[in-house]
């Protein structure tokens, strides 16, 4: 038995059937129990509740009277059930639980953040026929209010949220959600009028002022500053034709992954696994708080290079993900699939390596679902296996009406009739289409085939060459499962109807992985394949897909493995792979050349669609033993794979062919990348050998002393050839370097040089990263307002482009900057989305970034226990690295701070000093006069006029860099500062100005003194 409240209050048995519940009373004391969730009522309370003041004769017997009714509706709806109204000393009760009773499953979704879920439970009011009654009145409230909360968080249509908004005028977090959704939009002057009308509205009403959020949200909409929300990433792609006689597989599928975390459809080739699998998931998706991704391992070869390797590179692409490091690539993908639903289609020819794969997901990830499609079960513990049936097919003598309840006979016909828009089911032809659809078994493969040919030969010329194929065909195929036999009897018909150039041209294309363009096809195939494709595509033998540059061609998996086994025949196979290894060489060298320039959008989703047919070349390349076509093939993809994020993919593939220098140099920046203590060495060996853009690759993510002279060097060479992007891509990286050092005219000079030429370029990669330095220099001087405005444009950029490391990025810089403003709820809302984004990336500078903002804002708000964990874990990690952590400083000091406040003086001390030496190290004399203050702070007690000389010493340094310091950032000073004043009274100026004739340097030895 189940029961809601969000809404009319029912009842329903488990079968989804509503319960009768007799009477206005009984149908109360339904509405009473449920208020208090299980838990005893007084009998008492329920007299009070059910009838007031106006009580009947016989209370006590009257309740109990109205009790056995309700126990009697239950147990008239599903025996056994009057049991769940159970009666004790305390008083009545009825059992129930989150799976039970929709207002707590409505509490456990939202804790959970499964906020979709928890407000499609919502049919109605809260308690819709009693909402009037005073016992329902401060639950009603309550669910309300947690709805509209929900509400708020969760919706960014503008339509729905303008409706909430017209319920709730004066609701100040509901019109923020509103004015933001608009702006989002692109309807910035109706944001600015929602602000406005609730403006007068709370003046005229209320006599108020919006609050100071709503105010900095309006100077945010007016500026252009509110930052975009990362958009939500879907991969199910649109299907082009209707799914058509499966509503009762959909149903049945769909229950099955309500009730099984691993479902598998099964089925000869062509029964429609993968079509099933795809509407299955559609339907699905609002179930799952984190969606629906769609993997296709049609494209893994089963003697790839490393299967297991392209098995978890391929969902890692699915799921818009970076690699993730150091860390186990199973283990981070299970962190991020969180509550959702994997489909794997087409596991067959790699079932060994999806079910090892599947089984560690689900056992580490266990809200994940897994949704795949095979010829034959994964045989994990707890598969829930489902054969997708064939069509139903009509009976012989059946009525041109009864043909048309068959879903075969639907599915042909549809399919006939796009084929011939003449054609149409009648009593003419109604005998034939029902021999037809009995003659290919229902498989919608075969019928979809057959269909196409309707226009040339009517249907009994169809079926009458049919038959006599099939007999031909019979003992073929006897090997062969019935069902199957019928596919490969019709695609052999299929076959033996092209012509000469049709076969040539369809047994060639499947020697591609996931399709592929006209272009492709035309220089694989060998021949003009332009008019051919058209034909192959009327056919069914050829689907066409949409792609980054129009359509591309692909085949079904079926008709893939049947025109493999004619290449071989034809003894063309190898001749054929090696035109294809070369065609896709000379696309991903083509591809390295663009991916630096304005094309740089376009080639990236070029290279994303031919994923699978570039690691087939390289495998092929390498089985082939030609090491020069496989060593271009990794040099030309090295800077895809590191936009793109897939650095295992990439690190693998350079390990596996023979090194040459360029492969070395690729080889160690993704060794630097993985954290891999070993790059140097390889660094180093290679350095010496390779141009310019190989030592700037590698300085791009060294960080020891040699970093800073490898971009020096470069930037020579790159001026002396007039290498553009080169030049713009190492003034970029050195102001990174600039801005550890507080080098505030350099910083801007390269970040704004980089800028300018990028620009010219139109690399919009190199653009965000110049305008993220850019953003930081304007923090830096405090042009808070400018920082902001930049890094939201290379936010917006990185969005684009899709590259999701950068967007958690921009989202760590504008934490940061809201740092500084000491605006720490935004601050943390910024430093949460970097934050997790980061860690679905993979990417542990960014998540430290994210960390250090969550920590920063955290302490500064009072939160010292979210602070200290998060700062702590912050510099117990920088510890751990081989190479100096350039954030280490700047977190030893803010825990430092968080130490001194509460007292422990000495360890907070130690902390400073760490600080203070590590910055001396990197030269840079902004934090290390920050650290002298936070010295100061913890000898304000035991040395007074030591901490007043150190604030000085600090004061004139901070001077001398020009660095602007934010009310905010100055709290700590002015505490530090009042407790020595307190201290030393009137000496305390003097101690003050004698500090400020030290150096940072003799200040810090006086402090070491003490």
């Amino acid at each position: 038995m189940r029961f809601g409240v969000l809404g009319p209050v029912t009842a329903w048995t488990d079968s989804g059937e509503p319960v009768t519940v007799p009477g206005l009373k009984v149908r109360a004391l339904l509405a009473d129990l449920l208020l208090h969730e299980g838990r005893p009522v007084p009998a008492d309370r329920l007299l009070d509740d059910l009838w007031g003041d106006d009580l009947p004769g016989n209370p006590s017997g009257t309740l109990s009277a109205k009790v056995s009714q309700l126990r009697r509706a239950f147990e008239d709806a599903e025996p056994g059930s009057r049991a769940l109204v159970m009666s004790g000393p305390a008083g009545y009760s009825l059992k129930v639980d989150s799976a039970t009773y929709d207002a707590l499953q409505f509490a456990e979704y939202l804790e959970q953040g499964r906020l979709e879920e928890a407000l499609a439970l919502w049919r109605g009011p809260a308690y819709a026929d009693f909402a009037d009654e005073a016992f329902t009145e401060a639950t009603v409230a309550r669910l309300n209010e947690q709805r509209l909360a929900a509400q708020e968080e969760f919706h960014t249509d503008v339509s729905v949220l303008a409706d909430l908004v017209a319920q709730h005028p004066l609701r100040e977090r509901l019109r923020a959600a509103h004015i933001k959704a608009l702006y989002r939009a692109g309807r910035q002057s109706e944001a600015l009028a929602s602000y406005e009308q609730l403006r007068v509205l709370l003046a005229d009403e209320l006599g108020l002022d919006p609050s100071p959020e709503l105010v900095e949200l309006h100077r945010s909409v007016l500026t252009q500053e509110l930052p975009q929300l990362p958009k939500r990433r879907s991969n199910l792609p649109a299907q082009l034709t209707d799914l058509i006689g499966r509503g009762e597989s959909l149903d049945e599928i769909n229950r099955r992954l309500s009730e099984d975390r691993l479902v598998t459809l099964t089925g000869p080739g062509g029964v429609g696994k993968t079509r099933l699998a795809i509407a299955a998931a559609t339907e699905a998706a609002g179930r799952f708080r984190d969606g629906v991704t769609l993997v296709e391992l049609a494209g893994i070869a089963p003697d790839a290079l490393d299967v297991a390797g392209s098995l978890t590179d391929a969902l890692q692409v699915a799921l818009d993900l970076r690699d993730a490091g150091g860390e186990d690539v199973v283990d981070h993908l299970a962190d991020v699939l969180g509550e959702r639903l994997l489909v794997l289609d087409n596991c067959e020819h790699v079932i060994t390596e999806v079910a090892a794969l599947t089984d560690r997901l689900l056992a580490s990830a266990p809200r994940l679902r897994v949704l795949a499609t095979s010829r034959e079960p994964l045989g994990l513990t707890g598969e829930a296996v489902w054969n997708v049936p064939t069509l139903a097919v009509p009976s012989p003598g059946d009525s041109v009406d009864a043909l048309r309840e068959s879903t075969a006979v639907q599915l042909f016909v549809a399919r006939a009739v796009a084929a011939d828009r003449a054609f149409e089911l009648n009593e003419r032809n109604a005998s034939a289409v029902s021999v037809l659809c009995r003659r290919l078994d229902g498989i919608p493969l075969a019928l979809e085939l057959a269909a196409t040919r309707v226009r040339a030969l009517g249907v009994d010329g169809l079926v009458a060459r049919l038959d006599d194929r099939f007999r031909l065909l019979a003992t073929g195929h006897r090997g062969a499962a019935p069902r199957q036999q019928t596919l490969m009897a019709m695609i052999d018909w299929s076959w033996e109807l092209l012509s000469a150039d049709e076969q040539a041209v369809l047994r060639r294309l499947a020697v591609h992985a996931d399709g592929c363009t006209p272009e492709a096809a035309e220089a694989v195939c060998g021949v003009d394949v332009l008019d051919v494709l058209v034909r192959l595509v009327d056919r069914s033998l050829v689907v066409p897909v949409p792609g980054a540059d129009g359509m591309r061609y692909r085949l079904l998996e079926s008709v893939a493995a049947y025109c493999v086994d004619k290449l071989h025949r034809s003894g063309e196979y190898e001749s054929v792979r090696d035109r294809h290894r070369r065609y896709y060489a000379e696309l991903a060298s083509s591809a390295s050349t663009h991916l630096f320039g304005a094309e740089q959008g376009v080639w990236l989703q070029r290279l994303d669609d031919e994923s699978g047919n570039l690691r087939s070349a390289l495998d092929g390349a390498l089985a082939a033993g030609d090491d020069v076509l496989a060593q271009r093939l990794v040099c030309s993809l090295g800077w895809y794979w590191f936009l793109r994020g897939r650095f295992a993919e990439a690190r693998r593939s350079f390990e596996a062919v023979p090194e040459t220098a360029e492969v070395a140099a690729w080889l160690a920046g993704y060794m630097y990348l993985h954290g891999d203590a070993e790059a140097t060495a390889v660094r180093d060996r290679c350095r010496s050998e390779v141009g310019p853009r190989s030592v700037l690759w590698m300085a791009l993510h060294c960080s020891d002393s040699q970093a800073v002279a490898m971009l020096e060097q470069c930037l020579t060479a790159f001026e002396q050839s007039g290498d553009r992007w080169g030049i713009a891509a190492t003034l970029a990286a050195r102001a990174k370097h600039a801005h550890v050092r507080t080098d505030l005219e350099v910083l801007q000079r390269d970040a704004g040089e980089s800028a300018r030429l990028f620009r010219a370029l139109g690399d919009r990669w190199g653009q965000l990263q110049a305008l993220g330095w850019l953003g930081s220099h304007a923090e830096l001087v405090g042009d808070f307002r400018g920082a902001v405005k930049l890094h939201t444009e290379a936010l917006r950029m990185a969005e684009e482009l899709g590259l999701w490391p950068d967007v958690a990025g921009e989202y760590g810089w504008l934490g940061w900057t809201a740092v500084r403003e000491g605006d720490y709820a935004q601050a943390t809302a910024y430093g949460e989305k970097a934050f997790q984004l980061a860690i679905e990336q993979g990417h542990r500078p960014l998540e430290s970034l994210g960390a250090l903002v969550l920590g920063f804002a955290a302490r500064r708000s009072g939160d010292f226990a979210v602070a200290e964990n998060r700062l702590q874990a912050l510099i117990d990690e920088a510890r751990g690295q081989d190479d100096s952590v350039l954030y280490l400083p700047m977190v030893l000091d803010e825990l430092g701070l968080l130490r001194e406040q509460r007292g422990e003086f000495a360890a907070a001390r130690a902390l400073h000093v760490e600080a203070y030496e590590l910055c001396a190290g990197q030269e840079a004399r902004r934090s290390m006069a920050w650290s002298l203050e936070g010295i100061a702070g913890t000898l304000t007690s035991s040395a007074p006029p030591v901490a007043a000389r150190l604030l000085g010493a600090a004061a004139v340094a901070q001077e001398a860099e020009g660095i602007l310091a934010t009310p905010a950032e100055t709290a700590d000073t002015q505490r530090i500062t009042e407790a020595a004043r307190a201290a030393l009274g009137d000496q305390y100026d003097a101690e003050y100005a004698a500090g400020r004739l030290l150096t940072l340097e003799e200040a810090f030895e006086l402090a070491s003194g003490v």
